[in-house]
């Protein structure tokens, strides 16, 4: 295409122009709007180029690689999102309406033992009622997946949260509580009292230091004055469970990953410790798929009410739709 051609190809293009630049806003990357765009690097920096000059502003501080949202891309980003998602919400919108099937993916971010003890029932029942919606698990940590979240690249995360970050909400569904295991033969396992100088006689068996059970057992400990050893970071509740029984350590588990066919003695620890939520985790602002309506409602139709309710461009199609699904389905009780 002639220099000039292409000049006036990337001015016009105001809606690629807009996703080129709510995507890189996002990822705060080039490539990766880039990518989930399907073009090249230099065609979306065109494309915001183009969008800057129309508007007369900056929208990105760069410095190399990196880029950073200005206070007029942050207005700007707060205003096109909702466009920019709408757009690319349509066809599955659109297909709904028409003929009231659901087809298309939705992108699910969860940590190993959501996706292990938390979620397989909800998918199962959400495939069948579904079953040409196509669910992507994006495997990954808590930051990982809020990087996934900010980057929109997943529809929303199911995990737990500790923190109140301000462009994220977190809608708590399920409460897990907090358990000593050990070995069916261990000394602790005999006692009817079990406290924090007890189990800091022993070696605890823990998830890497970076993860929120480490950080919530330190605190728990600093917090009573007790001093505590860890003899082994092992990654997932499978493999954490599996060296109690062998005889390796003790350790402090949220209830979420014991199914009742562990060799293991249970000693609850809600005195000391917390219970453990689960939930929806959500950008704040986000507009939801169709899809990802009906798989929240059958996580827990309340949530759903309440998102519908504090939504500035609620749905009413789904409305009636989702209350008949609400007795059909019924609400999703964990183990």
């Amino acid at each position: 295409m002639p220099r000039t051609l292409r000049r006036v190809y990337y001015r016009q293009d105001r809606l690629k122009q807009l996703r080129a630049f709510c995507y890189a806003a996002r990822a705060n990357s080039m490539s990766r709007a880039a990518e989930q765009m399907k073009l090249g690097q230099p065609s979306v920096s065109l494309l915001i180029k183009a969008l800057e000059e129309k508007l007369g502003v900056t929208l990105f501080e760069r410095h190399g690689p990196r880029i950073h949202l200005t206070s007029q891309g942050r207005n700007l980003l707060e205003l096109a999102s909702p466009l920019v998602e709408g757009l690319d919400l349509l066809p599955q919108a659109f297909a709904l309406r028409c003929n009231d099937s659901l087809s298309g993916e939705l992108h699910v971010a969860a940590g190993e033992s959501t996706i292990l003890y938390l979620l397989p029932e909800i998918i199962k029942r959400f495939t069948h009622a579904y079953p040409d919606i196509r669910i992507k698990l994006h495997n990954v940590t808590g930051r990982a997946g809020l990087a996934l979240l900010r980057a929109n690249e997943v529809d929303f995360a199911v995990g737990s949260m500790l923190e109140t970050l301000n462009d994220i909400e977190y809608y708590p569904i399920f409460n897990y509580d907090p358990v000593l295991i050990t070995p069916k033969d261990h000394p602790l396992s005999r006692k009817s009292k079990v406290t924090l100088e007890d189990i800091g006689a022993y070696g605890l068996i823990l998830p890497p230091r970076e993860l929120t059970t480490w950080q919530m057992v330190d605190l728990v400990f600093q917090q009573h004055k007790v001093e505590y050893t860890v003899t082994l970071e092992a990654g997932g509740w499978e493999v954490i469970k599996t060296y109690v029984e062998l005889g390796l350590g003790i350790s402090i588990v949220t209830s979420i990953c014991l199914t009742g066919t562990e060799n293991l003695a249970r000693v609850p620890l809600g005195k000391y410790f917390p219970q453990r939520t689960y939930g929806l985790v959500l950008r704040r602002g986000k507009l939801l798929s169709p899809a990802a309506k009906r798989f929240i409602n059958i996580m827990d139709p309340e949530v759903l009410a309440r998102l519908e309710r504090n939504a500035d461009q609620p749905l009413p199609s789904m409305a009636g739709s989702l209350a008949s699904e609400k007795s059909r389905l019924g609400r999703h009780a964990s183990g």
